[in-house]
């Protein structure tokens, strides 16, 4: 397993769509699903295991319009995925979508056949959590590919390709950190990843050389690749502390610029304004939420208006910060209900609590750019290592795995905001954490709203209650390292019929029922 990255596993993608383990992590799946194909694609065919998450998921959280957008090219935040079905009714690509039991391994899993330009290739892969995906198998060989190089496939023509022979030859031409040969089913192929394209030249040569059956680039579709010899200062939070302790670093800001700076191979400036980018999406969604938003196919209607009318006019419970983060939280949700462009902090089932949480600190404190940057670095640090100890997906943990981490993630920024110290940040995160192990996701009728919006709120109150205790010394007790092994052993435990399956708690009541049928003859 690779570590973690701030801007790929944690904050981001910045996207369109329900959910970022449905929508984003499916539209990346289609982009290099496109890529194998070059682009030709007239049939697809998309098997989903019924023991999986997808068969009852995949048409209203989001894997259909992920899916589609990626098959079609389009990036995650493209405003084109607003009618994604007639997008692709126009491109003339025919897609059928079956429900096959095959014994996937993984709840959501992608199998697809893939037909276009007189070729037929297949496709396995599974979505992670947060917009992550691994593609498993391309025509009945084993790869590992997540998406984090520039692959570049050598497909053999029969049995007519010495492809050992060609590995170390071919690997300099197109300057590639690693060749696997891949053999399957269907015959063999090499498989060179590297972190820029082979020139169009080299690519055209290969594709005429003797023995040769085709040549594909699939692109990269993560923010930050992967290189060789990859390394990081430090894996988990025990070995940070260690780390800190030796070289005299300050907060948990600085920690996780040092941290993605050696991650990512660029400089600590370089993070600092890539956090600043994301900083600035994620106001704009709080500027668009709360400017009012509509869109026909959602359950909730706006309410963060009239909710910040309510806060405005004194017909609320006194309380600035709390009440202004529910205001931009519900604001965060409403733009990610319309389809709007948001930040998947760390999903986008729980895209609110974080950014909602720390900007609205960030307004209520006076807080600027540079402190918002620190603490969401902060926070994004928390996320890796839950990433690497746990993980961000419903579907695996339940909603704990994505409100309960935007919660934790949310305290340990809040602490830094504030100038707590390092120490008081850490126990933040445990204590925010802590408190939400077990937290189902059944959502109703399906739909990533409703009982998110209310999640996404209870996470930021989490987390302003934990910064409090935090930073007058309450005692977490249980170490960060140790609350996130917990957190995964719990999700181990957990029926799946609680995890993201439509087929428990809320999402099986009548209500959630009278709500689907609803929306499905709207």
């Amino acid at each position: 397993m690779k570590p973690p990255s701030i801007f790929n596993d944690v904050l981001g993608p910045v996207m369109r769509g329900p959910s970022s383990s449905h929508s984003a992590a499916a539209l990346r799946i289609g982009r290099l699903a496109r890529d194998l194909m070059a682009g030709r694609l007239e049939e697809v065919v998309v098997e989903y295991d019924p023991n999986g998450s997808l068969v009852t998921t995949h048409a209203c959280q989001g894997s259909d319009l992920g899916l589609f957008g990626g098959l079609l090219g389009f990036d995650t935040d493209d405003g084109r995925l607003l009618d994604y079905r007639g997008e692709m009714e126009r491109s003339g690509t025919r897609v059928d979508i079956r429900y096959v039991a095959y014994g996937a391994e993984h709840p959501n899993t992608y199998k697809l056949t893939l037909v276009g330009g007189g070729e037929r290739r297949t496709m396995t892969a599974i979505s992670t959590g947060g917009g992550m995906i691994e593609v498993r198998e391309i025509d009945g060989a084993r790869v590992e590919m997540a998406g984090d190089y520039y692959e570049t496939l050598v497909f053999a023509r029969g049995g007519d390709l010495d492809i050992r022979g060609l590995a170390g030859t071919l690997g300099e031409r197109i300057d590639a950190e690693a060749c696997e040969v891949c053999q399957g089913g269907r015959g063999a192929f090499l498989d060179f990843k590297s972190r820029a394209a082979p020139p169009a030249e080299v690519v055209a040569e290969l594709a005429s050389a003797a023995g040769v059956g085709a040549v594909r680039v699939l692109g990269a579709v993560l923010p930050v690749l992967a290189r060789r010899d990859l390394s990081v200062p430090f894996e988990n939070a025990e070995s940070m502390v260690a780390v800190r302790a030796r070289e005299g670093l300050g907060t948990l800001g600085d920690m996780a610029a040092r941290y993605e700076s050696e991650r990512g191979g660029v400089s600590v400036r370089e993070v600092r304004a890539r956090m600043g980018v994301l900083v600035e999406v994620m106001e704009g969604c709080v500027r668009g939420g709360l400017a009012g938003t509509e869109y026909a196919d959602r359950i909730l209607p706006c309410q963060s208006v009239g909710f910040g009318e309510k806060m405005a006019s004194g017909a609320l419970l006194p309380g600035d910060l709390l009440n202004t983060a529910i205001q931009y939280v519900s604001a965060i949700m409403e733009m990610k209900s319309s389809l709007g462009v948001i930040v998947a902090a760390p999903t986008a089932g729980s895209c609110g609590a974080l950014p909602g949480t720390l900007l609205a600190a960030a307004d209520v404190l006076g807080k600027g750019r540079e402190e918002r940057v620190e603490a969401m670095l902060a926070a994004g640090l928390i996320g890796v290592f839950i990433a690497r100890g746990s993980t961000f997906a419903a579907e695996v943990a339940g909603c704990m795995a994505e409100c309960g981490s935007g919660a934790s993630m949310a305290a340990a920024g809040l602490v830094t905001m504030a100038g707590g110290s390092f120490e008081q940040a850490m126990g933040a995160a445990s204590m925010a954490l802590q408190s939400s192990f077990g937290m189902t996701c059944d959502t109703l009728a399906n739909r990533v709203e409703a009982p998110c919006l209310n999640r996404n709120v209870t996470a930021a109150a989490n987390a302003i209650a934990s910064a409090n205790m935090a930073m007058a010394d309450y005692r977490h007790l249980v170490p960060f390292d140790e609350v996130v092994e917990a957190m995964r052993q719990v999700g181990d435990l957990m029926p799946r019929e609680l995890c993201c399956t439509g087929l428990g708690g809320l999402a099986v009541t009548p209500t959630s029922r009278a709500i689907e049928k609803e929306l499905a003859g709207a």
